[in-house]
């Protein structure tokens, strides 16, 4: 935060007056002077917080409900700056709002709490060891389970979630890929594997020309002029017993569904 940011300090003790005057009578024109006062501060704080994300106005709100519950709050008596006590105010504010409402995917509270110890405890130990620490090491700092560990930082993942458009890699040509270009489509040989399976249990049904014919129209995709010429017939009569083969494999796969 830059010094520009700070009100200034030489208005101390009208801050404390402003204070000590809103929270014996309510004067809102005395609130007002303390809002514009640090309005600077708080959106200093909220572009920190938000850092360049979308809710950086939310967070500006939250902000100085932070700093009306500072004003409340604070003891006039004790001697210390107002500041002193409503940027700590203030910022866990920002801090609560960011741990519980701007996640994507929903996190138990014991979770995003515990995110924020384990960032610290490895910029800690990694300090200390010399080296990235081990699960057990951040479990034994922390006093936690490694399975809990665990699961706080595969969880912490759904912080914020990707777009759709999101670029992941780019192809060998330098185009870009985005989940959009991944993401698994509706596969329909599933439903082809499947009728496969119930034409193969009643193609018993059908006599050896009949099931000729159904082979080399359907699974070789041959026309029935091309399957005509194979069998010796003529694509009429390739036409007559494929239409004949169908009704009965239509008729024993109605009996097969219903068993």
């Amino acid at each position: 935060m830059t010094r520009e940011s700070l009100p200034n300090e030489t208005s101390k003790e009208e801050i404390l007056h402003w204070v000590a005057q809103y929270q014996t009578t309510k004067d809102e024109t005395a609130q007002t002077q303390l809002v514009l006062h640090y309005q600077q501060l708080v959106e200093a704080l909220a572009r920190k917080y938000a850092a360049g994300k979308s809710y950086y106005e939310d967070i500006v709100q939250v902000g100085m409900l932070g700093l009306l519950g500072a004003i409340q709050r604070f003891d006039t008596t004790v001697g210390r700056s107002f500041e002193a006590f409503a940027i700590p105010t203030i910022i866990g504010e920002m801090k609560r709002y960011l741990r519980d409402k701007t996640w994507d995917v929903h996190v138990p509270r014991r979770i995003k709490e515990l995110g924020p110890r384990i960032k610290a405890t490895v910029e800690h130990l990694t300090i200390e060891l010399q080296r990235s620490p081990t699960i057990p090491e951040i479990a034994a700092h922390l006093e936690v389970q490694e399975e809990e560990v665990l699961e706080a930082m595969e969880l912490g993942r759904g912080y914020q979630a990707l777009s759709m458009d999101h670029a992941i890699e780019s192809d060998a040509d330098g185009s870009t890929v985005t989940l959009f270009d991944v993401v698994g489509a509706e596969d329909t040989e599933f439903e082809t594997a499947d009728r496969r399976l119930i034409v193969s249990e009643i193609m018993h049904v059908l006599n050896e020309r009949e099931q000729r014919v159904i082979e080399l129209t359907y699974l070789k995709q041959l026309s029935q002029k091309e399957t005509g010429d194979q069998l010796g017939i003529s694509q009429m009569h390739v036409s007559r017993i494929q239409r004949t083969a169908i009704k009965k494999l239509q008729e024993a796969a109605v009996t097969v569904n219903n068993s």
